[in-house]
């Protein structure tokens, strides 16, 4: 019989809340603490809510097979305190299980592994750790939702997402993965501007997109509609060169954007303003302003919140990470962890956060329906996940149901394995996708 890690990786479970690490590494863990991440941070994405309201049980069971497989003696399902209608729904199939509640507050961002951690077990993570360093295993709520299934042999081939802002229709649904992001904003009910752009996955940590033909992968949290001439479409959609110079002319080192940065506030020696140094000098003097970003975690909060002069020190900060990253440099953290004492005063609450983004005239509910998308074809991308691409396993011409396999992982690499989202013939393959055509189209 095979064993519940077995089981995750035949079922292709990843990270559903962005990162994509596949959850079967994860399950082979002991730890003493089994969190699950249902804060859902991003502004007006509500896509984690509706899942906890609707399908309560199903993550309650994923929850408690991974508690008992990586041997937590304290199971968490980490939940805002405003979302009462999910702590209920999701409380309702507790009793007996060992699992319980832990109410989050409401700000930005909670959701953060650091950040949720430290809340739900007054543990700090080692600078560059990850949670098994101190005992933890952290899951979002869709990723145990994909557990339970793995393990009644339903391999992930949907994507619950949530679209919502200058729609028609704002929603939150399952989808085939591959389906594309035109046919999401069709069924609901189109646009309400005549030209917007895309956010996929939230306005913070999310990225901007104009093309409709992009696809759904085990990632997409959500799109979020935008006017293009909204502010935050308008600031993103420049050259990256732009936020560099603006800021090498403009930033006068006040050091707003360190004295709000989440990281910063936990104890971690992450500071932007002094990253945005290292805009102006060459060689090893912009090498030592970089090290300030490495524990970054990309939350946007300096640049969309903090900074007065509307600078992008979080841009700043990504390309501190990937030079860091090309030079092989990495931050060693000397000084002790030890959280601010003003961090709890200086968190966001995320209703002030959409208020400052203008974002407010765009909050609305995003009910759950469970009608869904038919796409007349789907392009499904081989890479997924953190790791390597998967090897595409068919050929064009090929026949295949809801459920098959596409692709695997080469042998001793990390990767996830893809399935079919949808019954037909396979149209086209090769080393990046497999587009599947509909039965019947």
């Amino acid at each position: 019989m095979a064993t519940l890690p077995e089981l995750i990786a035949e079922a292709g479970v990843v990270g559903a809340g962005g990162a994509g690490f596949p959850t079967h590494v994860k399950a082979t863990s002991k730890v003493d603490y089994f969190l699950v991440n249902g804060a859902e941070c991003e502004p007006l994405i509500h896509k984690d809510y509706e899942l906890m309201l609707h399908h309560a049980e199903e993550i309650v069971k994923g929850s408690l097979l991974m508690k008992n497989q990586v041997g937590a003696a304290t199971g968490l399902i980490c939940i805002k305190s405003k979302n009462k209608a999910a702590i209920d729904a999701i409380s309702a199939y507790l009793p007996g299980t060992g699992l319980a509640i832990f109410e989050l507050g409401d700000f930005y961002p909670s959701g953060d592994e650091y950040e949720i951690v430290h809340s739900a077990t007054g543990r700090l993570m080692p600078p560059g750790g990850i949670p098994l360093n101190v005992g933890c295993v952290v899951n979002n709520v869709e990723s145990v939702l994909n557990v339970y299934r793995s393990s009644i042999n339903k391999p992930v081939t949907e994507k619950f997402v949530c679209v919502t802002g200058a729609v028609k229709s704002p929603k939150s649904f399952w989808v085939p993965i591959g389906t594309t992001f035109g046919e999401l904003i069709d069924f609901c009910g189109g646009v309400t501007v005549e030209k917007y752009g895309i956010y996929v996955g939230g306005v913070m940590m999310g990225k901007l997109t104009f093309d409709r033909t992009e696809v759904v992968t085990k990632t997409t949290g959500g799109l979020i509609i935008l006017p293009e001439d909204h502010k935050l479409i308008q600031r993103k959609n420049q050259p990256e060169k732009n936020w560099h110079k603006i800021g090498k002319s403009a930033c006068d080192q006040c050091s707003y954007c360190t004295e709000y940065c989440p990281r910063y506030l936990l104890g971690y020696d992450v500071q932007p303003h002094k990253v945005m140094r290292s805009l102006g000098f060459t060689g090893q003097d912009n090498s030592m302003w970089n090290l300030y970003a490495d524990l970054c975690c990309s939350c946007g909060l300096c640049t969309l919140y903090a900074c007065p002069e509307d600078l992008f020190p979080k841009e700043a900060c990504d390309q501190s990470k990937r030079e860091n990253k090309a030079a092989g440099i990495k931050m060693q953290q000397k000084k002790p962890v030890e959280v601010h004492p003003f961090k709890e005063g200086r968190r966001v609450p995320l209703k002030q956060l959409v208020k400052r983004l203008g974002l407010t005239e765009f909050e609305s509910h995003t009910p759950f329906t469970s009608e869904k998308p038919v796409p007349k074809w789907v392009k499904i991308m081989l890479r997924q996940h953190v790791g390597d691409a998967a090897l595409s396993s068919v050929k064009e011409g090929t026949s295949v149901k809801t459920g098959d396999k596409l692709a695997e992982p080469a042998t001793g690499k990390m990767g996830s394995i893809i399935h079919a989202s949808i019954s037909g013939l396979v149209r086209e393959v090769n080393p990046a996708y497999v587009i599947i055509e509909a039965s019947g189209k």
